[in-house]
């Protein structure tokens, strides 16, 4: 049966459409190759470090770098200009884009993507993400960091080596805004504390949880198998969380994603991390999107804003605990 499920982040509407999951190839597999041109070296690799001075690097104990952040060569955001809107015509209207755009290389190794990192790497690499946006914080006229992770050629991957990428913005974007308006709207103690709490009572969706994060598959969930990572801790902003809730967080990632891989197999997936804009820190409770690339977005849902899950969450869910046995020892 069909259910219309209303995400109280957004307060958009989801359909959970289960039946559209028996066409045939419903779900895509992720492509071959990522990088187009294999030719040349990776850009990302050890021994090319000299071709993009680093922004932040984290060392080991032979100085050999272990997670490395550089500026995008080809970034969305740049420069020091204020944001200021003009307009051009009654129709027209423009803004200044300046801001940072970075790339967070997460190992030197070229085929070790972030299910596949030790606990010791995922923390570094959280670490890195949690120092750059507190950098962020400091610049005049940035408002927002936005740090995501695109893996696999069908998420918006250009280069196979795993990275993701940081991007500090003059502006707070539609996406975040309408999540501030959700936790606003919410009447009661903070929208994903109570979550975490009907999550855990009713127990259908969590997917992975312990004394600092819970992993759930939403209620309404928009694509299959889409999770929501939580930290315990209330905190409006990922920099400002302790040491222990980072690593927390990126085990529960690592242990999340293998068991997804097992679960739909090598697909390409979005990782999306939502921190409250630097001055705007109430009501807001930090949280990663976990967004797989199964299915593709088309005319209705481009139409209307309406997305539709060919997969009950809660059956997402069991399938994703049932392969994470071992993983979190």
């Amino acid at each position: 049966m069909n259910q219309l499920r209303l995400d109280p982040l957004t307060g958009r509407w989801v359909v959970v459409n289960t039946d559209r999951a028996d066409r045939p190839k419903a779900f895509s597999a992720r492509a071959a190759s990522t990088q187009a041109d294999t030719s040349g070296p990776c850009p990302f690799c050890p021994g090319n470090e000299n071709e993009r001075d680093a922004t932040l690097e984290l060392l080991d104990d032979n100085g050999n770098w272990q997670v490395r952040v550089v500026p995008n060569l080809y970034p969305a955001f740049e420069g020091s200009a204020p944001f200021v809107v003009t307009n051009r015509g009654p129709v027209f209207t423009q803004a200044t884009a300046g801001g940072i755009h970075e790339v967070i290389v997460f190992s030197p190794d070229h085929d070790v993507p972030w299910p596949d990192l030790t606990d010791e790497q995922t923390t570094l690499v959280m670490q890195a993400i949690s120092d750059r946006m507190a950098a962020h914080t400091s610049v005049p006229g940035l408002r927002y960091s936005q740090a995501i992770v695109n893996s696999g050629r069908e998420a918006g991957a250009s280069i196979e080596h795993p990275h993701g990428q940081l991007l500090g913005m003059s502006f707070v974007p539609r996406e975040v805004v309408e999540e501030q308006a959700g936790f606003a709207r919410f009447s009661g103690r903070c929208l994903l504390c109570t979550t975490m709490d009907a999550e855990e009572n009713v127990g259908y969706r969590v997917v992975y949880s312990d004394e600092r994060v819970m992993v759930i598959c939403p209620f309404w969930s928009g694509a299959p198998y889409e999770m929501l990572v939580i930290p315990r801790d209330h905190d409006p902003h990922l920099h400002h969380s302790p040491a222990p809730d980072l690593v927390a967080i990126g085990r529960a990632l690592r242990i999340s994603l293998s068991a997804l891989k097992k679960s739909v197999g090598d697909v390409s997936y979005n990782l999306v991390f939502h921190s409250a804009p630097y001055r705007a820190p109430e009501p807001f409770h930090w949280h990663v999107h976990i967004v797989p690339k199964l299915t593709t977005v088309a005319g209705f849902e481009l139409g209307t804003g309406v997305l539709i899950n060919i997969v009950n969450p809660e059956e997402a869910a069991r399938e994703i605990v049932a392969n994470i046995s071992g993983d979190n020892a």
